[in-house]
């Protein structure tokens, strides 16, 4: 089965499941879905960053900070987060993706999905999937902010580490004064 032919959840702005599509259909018609986003960094606290196939159905040849993909029909976020992010990554026995957030990517033209953000340690040697990853390495997020406006990055993954940066400041700042 093709990437356009795998099942998956169509859902309402409250993230609510209210059908069924192919992958493919869903893209074309705009129906809103469900997808996650695994940061995933090395032992040397280093953010794996990708740069995506020419045959990627969304986002040819792009870069991107996260893996990982749509949520298939009945599967849930952490288990998609975890699927994605093993094999996006080629390993086995990754801990468990820890949940950040979520938030409702809308690009305004038609490509509209529910996001959950999750982080990872991959302390494993990656082994990237040739039919979905061009160019891999392991970047110190210094770098990574340095190239943020050098190279072409996916809208949706670029959407997801702005409210990622967003979201740490928002916990690091701070706290908000007892009883307020």
């Amino acid at each position: 089965m093709s990437a356009a032919d795998e099942i998956i959840d169509i859902v309402d702005e409250d993230d609510r499941v209210i059908g069924r599509s192919p992958r493919g259909a869903a893209y074309a018609r705009g129906l809103r879905h469900r997808c996650v986003f695994v940061l995933a960094r090395d032992a040397e606290d280093r953010v794996f960053v990708h740069r995506r196939t020419p045959t990627k159905l969304v986002f040819p040849s792009l870069y991107d900070m996260f893996v990982g993909g749509v949520v298939g029909a009945g599967e849930d976020y952490d288990a998609a987060a975890l699927r994605e992010a093993e094999e996006e990554l080629g390993v086995t026995g990754l801990p468990r993706p820890e949940p950040l957030f979520r938030f409702l990517y809308d690009d305004g033209a038609g490509r509209t999905w529910w996001s959950a953000v999750y982080e990872v340690r991959c302390d494993l040697p990656v082994r990237p999937q040739a039919e979905e990853v061009a160019w891999h390495g392991f970047l110190p997020e210094a770098e990574l902010e340095r190239r943020l406006d050098e190279w072409e990055w996916v809208p949706d993954g670029r959407a997801a580490y702005e409210r990622l940066r967003a979201y740490r400041s928002d916990r690091s700042g701070p706290s908000a004064p007892p009883g307020g």
